[in-house]
């Protein structure tokens, strides 16, 4: 699931290593469930740059951009001070001047697990425009990388590939765009369960997501019926499997992301009072949560609640799927 804006995230490099899966996502949601490791990083940066990460905390970010700026004056070709001006572009609304920011850290990264790491934020800044075609070939580059390890490191890689895969559909459906949605979870999936020696909480892990998409896209198509059937699954999975449902390790925990999932068929369902009783049991400090319960109360004619809602949404300073979503709907709903 989607993990709770933490700017320090930001800049500290991105572990490509095994994702660690906790009770607050990373965004990330199972690409709607799954937890997003914050893309991004490339080390630390320049002592110069340093007090510019106070400043976006507390959104002053022109401030913070002329730091960043005036640093990489003297230190061009760093990925982390590139990374960092990047990741500030995007959640100024500023992606297509980000995105000069991140192919220098790209063509910065020391070597190919860092420069994968470098591809994944570019795919995230096109995120930020509501860009799936854009997003899905970074994505498709940084899947290359864990490709090239499935031989020495195979649990990684697999899982990896599908981590990857899942946050390209989690973006495209964000967008609107469902066909590829399905196309990049069905991948996801496959990957996932391509894992050698694979737990079968693992297994049923990567099933869980599976169902949630489905249910996700079916509620967005409008199909009530097709979306209240993946729900089921979904439940009967977490029902046969407590440590998914309810454990502390990799992956696991997933009961908790369960009403955000019923709360978000029945709100693309018309259902709206259904949906905000599930929202409510849903992280309320995850972005794309406040923007999901802000339509709710709009729905029902709440206004003043869904604006605070809002409001509280376009303050993420994270970079990843769900902050992407909000910092682009907020500026539309708030103007």
């Amino acid at each position: 699931m989607d993990r709770p804006e933490n700017h320090c995230a930001i800049i500290c490099r991105m572990r490509l290593g095994r994702a660690v899966f906790g009770s607050t996502l990373a965004t990330i949601l199972l690409s709607s469930t799954m937890v997003f490791a914050q893309p991004g990083g490339g080390g630390q940066l320049p002592e110069a740059a340093r007090p510019a990460q106070a400043l976006v905390r507390e959104g002053k970010f022109d401030e913070a951009l002329a730091i960043y700026k005036k640093a990489l004056e003297t230190t061009p070709d760093s990925v982390a001070l590139n990374n960092a001006t990047g990741v500030l572009l995007d959640l100024m609304g500023r992606s297509p001047e980000a995105q000069k920011y991140f192919l220098q850290s790209i063509a910065s990264a020391p070597d190919p697990q860092a420069k994968a790491a470098q591809q994944r934020a570019m795919a995230m800044s096109y995120a930020f425009e509501g860009d799936c075609a854009h997003t899905v070939k970074y994505e498709e580059m940084v899947i290359a990388y864990w490709k090239t390890q499935e031989k020495d490191r195979p649990a990684d890689a697999f899982y990896q590939e599908g981590e990857m895969a899942d946050e390209a559909a989690r973006v495209c459906i964000d967008a609107g765009d469902l066909d590829a949605a399905t196309t990049w979870y069905r991948a996801g999936h496959e990957f996932g369960l391509k894992q050698p020696d694979a737990s079968p909480t693992r297994k049923n892990l990567w099933e869980f997501r599976w169902e949630h998409a489905q249910a996700r896209i079916a509620a967005r198509r409008g199909n009530q019926a097709e979306a209240m059937k993946h729900v089921a699954a979904a439940k009967a999975i977490l029902d046969k499997d407590d440590q998914l449902a309810h454990g502390t390790g990799t992956g696991e925990n997933q009961a908790q992301f369960f009403p955000y999932l019923t709360g978000y068929v029945a709100l693309y369902t018309g259902n709206f009072k259904t949906a905000l009783k599930d929202l409510q049991q849903a992280n309320q400090n995850d972005p794309f949560y406040q923007c999901l319960l802000g339509d709710v109360y709009e729905k029902l004619g709440e206004k003043d609640k869904a604006s605070e809602l809002y409001r509280k949404a376009a303050t993420t300073t994270a970079h990843n799927p769900p902050a992407a979503y909000a910092r682009r709907y907020t500026r539309k709903k708030l103007g």
